[in-house]
């Protein structure tokens, strides 16, 4: 392992992490992170939005090709949340070179795996396309989709990796400039490519590779300009192949996250088929709103996993869980506006993609008033996985990563659409959420009282 560099105590950046007062701290890292997810997500709805207009075969291939970017963000997210962990720690710590080697790690590692995906799924693409639930007459399109979207798959993984290390030494903004900017010029590109240049389809996904990559651009030039206290350089390569497994193991939490949201699409896209592409369609919009307003969640919760990460390793623990209140107070508070809008709204939110598509708009309507019973409690069990994931419990923090859309909902959406047809497909990931959240609470109390109170050096 890397040698111990110690970090003076009076770098302002370690200062601000550990002594700051933490709810304006964790309200101040918030919300670049999340007008980050925002923004991202809006780009996917562009995509949704833009493509709905060709056609509801269309619109499911947007659905079907969600799997395979679900894949592809959870190797880049799994290497960049195992980094982005393990660095907020070591600087806690102050360890500055051990963070280097598992920041540079973490990236070479997500950029070789992005390729593998690229080989094996342009190797495969009508059979993954099958796979992951496309009917007969969406398979051109999502096959067309698909094939841009892998090629992009490298540049993608890594991206993920560079945001996370900005995000884990406090540095919100620029890792909020570099993913925002790529997801504005995705919707500027989206517009020409699709309704200027009527490229259909394809003109989607060409708009998000050359939006990742000017992304990816951006952010490499905050690490070559020196804005970023983590240097991501060759010279810092680990050749230990212990320490890439250490960083893809603290990222475990994320990728079965990631593949569980993929394994969830596809089986809702299977459950979804024998309805017909109108139905899939309505499924598709309302899933991708839901998923909009949980992203916004997951940035909220990203604002304070570092916080967390900083302090633990700092062994200053009251701040931790003070970092966790802030964090459920500011999501908890969202999750009901988020709430309020949906349930009064839902017809007129559907509406945007589909515009006088009577039956899409009540069928997803309806969905997302059902996904109504679960918002108010979502930051608080994301918040939970998140704090375990942040301070490097991998067992628990994969185990609770796996109930969303795993434990739960697997058996969920094998067992209620046969019992309720077509309104079991809209409860199931409202009652997944839900008995994720129940399983939470035990897990918080069991954090604070184990690990976040009695310390042997002392109480905190």
């Amino acid at each position: 392992m890397a040698e111990v560099d110690q970090v003076k105590d009076n770098d302002p950046k370690y200062r601000m992490m550990t002594e700051s007062p933490v709810f304006g701290l964790v309200m101040r890292l918030s919300i670049p992170t999340t007008f980050s997810m925002l923004v991202t997500t809006i780009y996917n709805l562009a995509d949704t939005y833009f493509v709905s207009g060709i056609g509801n075969s269309a619109a499911v291939a947007v659905g079907v090709v969600f799997s395979i970017q679900s894949i592809i963000q959870a190797i880049g997210y799994g290497f960049g949340m195992g980094a982005q962990s393990l660095i907020s720690r070591k600087l806690g710590e102050q360890k500055k070179k051990e963070a280097d080697l598992y920041g540079t790690s973490g990236f070479v590692a997500a950029f070789l795996m992005g390729i593998v995906i690229m080989i094996f799924g342009l190797l495969n693409l009508k059979w993954l396309m099958r796979l992951f639930g496309s009917t007969e007459t969406a398979l051109p399109y999502a096959c067309e989709y698909g094939r841009l979207i892998l090629i992009g798959a490298p540049v993608f993984c890594s991206s993920f990796v560079l945001n996370n290390i900005l995000r884990a030494e406090g540095r919100a903004t620029l890792s909020m400039i570099g993913l925002c900017s790529g997801s504005v010029i995705n919707i500027g590109l989206d517009y020409y490519l699709i309704r200027c240049v009527n490229m259909g389809i394809s003109g989607a996904a060409l708009a998000t590779i050359i939006s990742q990559a000017i992304s990816f651009v951006i952010l490499v030039i905050f690490f070559l300009s020196g804005k970023s206290t983590i240097k991501v350089n060759p010279l810092h390569t680990s050749r230990n192949f212990r320490d890439y497994v250490t960083v893809f193991r603290v990222g475990l939490p994320t990728v079965f996250r990631q593949s569980l949201g993929s394994l969830a699409t596809t089986l809702l896209n299977h459950a979804v088929r024998t309805y017909g592409d109108t139905t899939m369609a309505a499924v598709t919009i309302a899933g991708k709103v839901y998923m909009l307003l949980r992203s916004m969640l997951i940035g909220v919760g990203q604002g304070f996993q570092p916080v967390a990460g900083y302090n633990y390793g700092a062994k200053k623990f009251g701040r931790v869980r003070e970092a966790f209140k802030a964090g459920v107070i500011i999501g908890t508070v969202y999750g009901l506006l988020a709430t309020a809008i949906l349930f009064l709204f839902p017809r007129e939110i559907v509406g945007l993609f589909r515009k006088g598509d009577a039956e899409v708009i009540e069928i997803g309507s309806r969905m997302l008033r059902f996904f109504c019973l679960a918002l108010p409690v979502l930051a608080y069990s994301t918040f939970v996985n998140q704090l375990y994931q942040s301070l490097g419990f991998v067992f628990s923090a994969t185990l609770l990563a796996s109930c969303r859309q795993g434990i739960f909902f697997v058996p969920l959406i094998l067992i209620l659409p046969r019992a309720f047809g077509l309104t079991g497909i809209q409860i199931t990931q409202a009652v997944a959420d839900l008995m994720t959240f129940l399983i939470s609470i035990p897990y918080q109390i069991l954090m604070y009282k184990k690990y976040l109170y009695v310390r042997k050096e002392g109480r905190y």
